[in-house]
Parts: structure tokens; C-alpha cells; sequence
């Protein structure tokens, strides 16, 4: 692949990312802080996820095996 392939298409990502949120026109500081929290919010809904979702999955089959017999 060609590096600078990879870096348009990363620049295009956050351009599309910048289009999508109304980021581009905020001041240079307020973006920072508009990113800082988007990606404090998304690490801790990935956290989350990653601690919590199996032991729901895991409590959901244990019940329904129970009703429906193992």
C-alpha cells in the first residue's frame, strides 16, 4: 500500500469526522476540548462494553438454559 494513500484517506476520515460533528467551525481550543471529550466518552462505552457485555451474555444463557432445559 502506499503511504501516501493512507495518509490522504486518514486526512479524508477526519475531514468527513470534522463535516460530520460541526467541529470545523469551532476555535482551535474548543476543538480540543469537544475531542478530548468525544474520546473520553468513547473509551469509557468501550470499557464498559468490554467489562459488562459478557457477563450480561454469560447471565442471559444461564437463564434461558434454565428454561428451556440444558
Amino acid at each position: 500500500m502506499d503511504v501516501r494513500r493512507v495518509k490522504d484517506y486518514l486526512y479524508w476520515l477526519y475531514y468527513q469526522y470534522q463535516l460530520v460533528t460541526c467541529s470545523y467551525v469551532l476555535e482551535p481550543w474548543e476543538q480540543s476540548m469537544f475531542h478530548t471529550i468525544t474520546v473520553t466518552v468513547l473509551a469509557m462505552v468501550v470499557y464498559t462494553a468490554y467489562v459488562f457485555v459478557p457477563i450480561h451474555v454469560r447471565l442471559a444463557l444461564q437463564f434461558f438454559s434454565q428454561i428451556f432445559g440444558s
